[in-house]
């Protein structure tokens, strides 16, 4: 085991530093008085900001990166022959995984709020950071997105209490210690690492195994794969959901003109708090309520919970409005399988549209394939569904799937799809067929959201 507070004064290099998670950490070692230093394959905002800050940051993954450096740290993304990482193995420098660093944080926190899931992580445990600040808490918070409560993904806090988003990818959500730990839902992804959905299920059983003793499992109580594992672990549990069995669920539920619910959560038979949320969708109403449950396992109060939940304005990238063009809202969503693109694009059939126009940017090969049949249907209520070539990330192209394949299978669903391999084809066909009063969501976990910035760029944006 490495011990982080051992590198006062001494270098730590960060491969993979423009992520979201890889660059909020960076905060917490400055506070520790470490120097930082990273790399990145390419320039980005997140790349932009740390250099704003005086951080050196080397594009390019180069063996020299790592020379003169106390210690590696580097996300699941970055393979063992990367460059910088074998030239660390060569040079004897320790190296530790971004998981295994953000659980060395936590270690001692008494009360440490880790939130998992296949969906929803993010805006949840955003929730929860927030709710736990606006109650007069000192979090620390570690999220993977932006929040403007938070100005950015990160905040430092006492470190007794500490929030952070738990990734199940690579397994890394095993290597944190929750004394709270959330699991939203249990849908099935990341099948480039997990064999099935019992391999998957099996990770956050393990997963819950590490929570504290006398620590609380608060899970879906619908969702038999999320609530599974808690109760073969033996842990405490307290659910959330939709009907009257779960310790968290809402009575007199609606939704605005815009999807955006109104509710009150009942606990143990008790109308005990009133929201009204300020972001659209079914989904969220669930993960008001697991930061809810996650929430009154501390001393915060339900009126202060409640009331921050009401003001919660949503996570960078998640929904979120970009501009206007043409009198055209361009949106933008992180959603990135089938079932995030379709709670997406419910989102959007409720807003103020003439049409809605859905583009897609599949992430991952393996993912495709096996979720192959679920995204031919993930856009069907949208009026149009555009596709781009699949984002590759850290995979290299198989050769037996593609865009094309998804757009042929979607003609045969019966949705309007079309193939726009490029960011350049794509905006040129939405330029040549789209109308004052349409709504574009571009989705996925890559890059896309360039695109938004791109139409912007080429056109007068308001904001």
């Amino acid at each position: 085991m490495i011990d982080i507070e051992q590198f006062t004064g001494k270098r730590v290099h960060m491969i993979g530093i423009g992520g979201s998670s890889m660059s909020g950490l960076v905060d917490f070692l400055l506070a520790r008085g470490i120097n930082v230093t990273g790399s990145d394959r390419d320039h980005s905002h997140h790349v932009e900001a740390l250099e704003a800050r005086g951080i050196p940051v080397m594009i390019g993954h180069r063996a020299e990166n790592v020379h003169g450096a106390d210690l590696i740290v580097f996300s699941a993304a970055i393979h063992p022959d990367n460059p910088e990482r074998a030239e660390a193995r060569r040079l004897g420098i320790p190296e530790m995984e971004r998981s295994t660093l953000l659980g060395e944080l936590m270690r001692g926190a008494k009360t440490a709020i880790c939130v998992s899931g296949t969906h929803g992580k993010t805006t949840t445990s955003g929730m929860i950071g927030q709710a736990l600040m606006d109650a007069g808490l000192d979090p620390c918070v570690h999220i993977g997105g932006e929040l403007d409560s938070l100005r950015g993904g990160t905040r430092l806090g006492d470190p007794a209490l500490f929030v952070a988003e738990a990734c199940e990818y690579h397994s890394s959500f095993l290597e944190l210690n929750p004394t709270v730990a959330v699991i939203l839902n249990v849908a099935g992804d990341h099948f480039d690492y997990y064999k099935d959905m019992d391999d998957y299920e099996k990770a956050f059983r393990d997963f819950l195994d590490r929570l504290a003793p006398g620590g609380a499992a608060v899970c879906w109580g619908e969702d038999a794969r999320a609530l599974r594992p808690a109760i073969s672990a033996g842990k405490r549990i307290v659910t959330f959901g939709w009907s009257q069995n779960n310790d968290y669920f809402p009575a007199h539920l609606t939704y605005d003109e815009l999807g955006r619910p109104r509710f009150d959560v009942v606990h143990d038979g008790q109308e005990e708090a009133h929201i009204e949320l300020n972001i659209s969708g079914e989904f969220t109403v669930l993960n008001a309520l697991a930061a809810y449950a996650a929430c009154r396992q501390t001393e915060a109060s339900p009126a202060a919970i409640a009331a921050s939940l009401s003001r919660f304005a949503g996570v960078h990238r998640r929904f979120e409005l970009t501009g206007i063009v043409d009198g055209v809202r361009l949106y933008h969503d992180y959603g990135h399988n089938p079932d995030e693109m379709k709670a997406a694009v419910s989102v959007a059939m409720k807003q103020k549209a003439n049409r809605v126009w859905a583009v897609m940017q599949p992430h991952t090969y393996s993912r495709v394939k096996r979720l192959f049949n679920d995204y031919l249907t993930c856009t069907k209520a949208a009026d149009f569904t555009l596709v781009t070539d699949i984002c590759a990330a850290r995979e290299t192209d198989p050769g037996d799937i593609n865009s094309q394949m998804l757009v042929d299978g979607m003609q045969a669903q019966g949705v309007n799809a079309v193939l726009t391999p490029s960011f350049d084809d794509t905006e040129r066909y939405l330029r040549e067929h789209w109308q004052a009063g349409d709504l574009v969501l571009t989705m996925g976990c890559g890059d896309i959201n360039l695109l938004n910035e791109q139409i912007g760029q080429h056109g007068d944006t308001v904001r």
